[in-house]
């Protein structure tokens, strides 16, 4: 995660880019909301990430016929990580759970991820790429099989860290026509103390490759966040707003990260 104690090519990029563009994406991947920086376990190190969300208000209707209604629903996505050195690490998605209004609890699907980050230094620019892959119940998403492949790129000094992501969202298998899309990823915070930053977060679809800067009909959403260090706990809380094609109009989310300690 987006945290205090760990330090999570673009020729490559533009190929994928390229190759996803005659792609076709799955829904918006709201389990995880979280601009990646550059977190990176040491070989070895295993990680748990808690990623969560609630929205407080919004649209009451399903996006489609059987699919869960996101109002007042509680997702919960642990996340776990393996650092493979090299600037390597593996992830894993398990369980991607929700819990709808109904109050009941259901394991919805598995997602498996792969991340590289360059070498750099501690200050100043930074760069990388993630690939996920995933299979949904239908509840979650229309097509079962969906991917999503990031381009991320940061800068920090002992104030200051700004990141974006480009995502790239795809469908890897599924009965729907679902065109690749864009989003943009941003994120600014300030250092107040050792333990304590505050920022602003957004995320801002552009749309289907075809037709870029469609914005007022793909969702929009900004949060304004604080990641804090407690004990050995990271903590990335935000409330987000949102508009554009958006049905979800105010949305808490929450990332934990749990200091394990382990090692392969």
């Amino acid at each position: 995660m987006a945290g205090l104690s760990r330090r999570r090519s673009w020729a490559v990029g533009a190929a994928a880019i390229a190759l996803l563009g005659a792609a076709a994406p799955a829904m918006a991947a709201d389990e995880e909301i979280q601009v990646y920086m550059d977190e990176m376990g040491d070989a070895g190190d295993i990680g748990l990430d808690i990623h969560s969300n609630y929205v407080l208000a919004g649209d009451p209707a399903p996006a489609y016929p059987g699919a869960e209604p996101a109002l007042h629903r509680l997702r919960i996505t642990p996340e776990w990580g393996l650092g493979l050195g090299g600037g390597f690490e593996a992830g894993l998605y398990l369980p991607l759970m929700t819990v709808a209004p109904d109050g009941v609890l259901r394991a919805s699907g598995v997602k498996g991820r792969m991340k590289f980050i360059a070498p750099h230094e501690a200050t100043g620019a930074f760069w990388g790429a993630n690939l996920e892959i995933g299979r949904v119940k239908y509840r979650l998403d229309q097509n079962p099989w969906n991917g999503e492949f990031k381009l991320i790129a940061g800068w920090r000094n002992d104030r200051w860290e700004l990141a974006a992501n480009a995502n790239i969202g795809f469908k890897v298998a599924g009965p729907v026509s679902a065109p690749a899309e864009l989003e943009i990823a941003s994120k600014a915070s300030y250092k107040v103390s050792d333990n304590l930053r505050l920022g602003v977060e957004s995320y801002n679809g552009v749309g289907q490759f075809q037709a870029l800067g469609q914005f007022g009909q793909s969702d929009q959403t900004t949060y304004l966040t604080i990641d804090a260090l407690l004990g050995k706990w990271d903590i990335n809380a935000g409330i987000g707003k949102g508009y554009g094609a958006s049905s979800d109009t105010t949305v808490l989310k929450f990332v934990i990260g749990v200091p394990l300690g382990a090692r392969l």
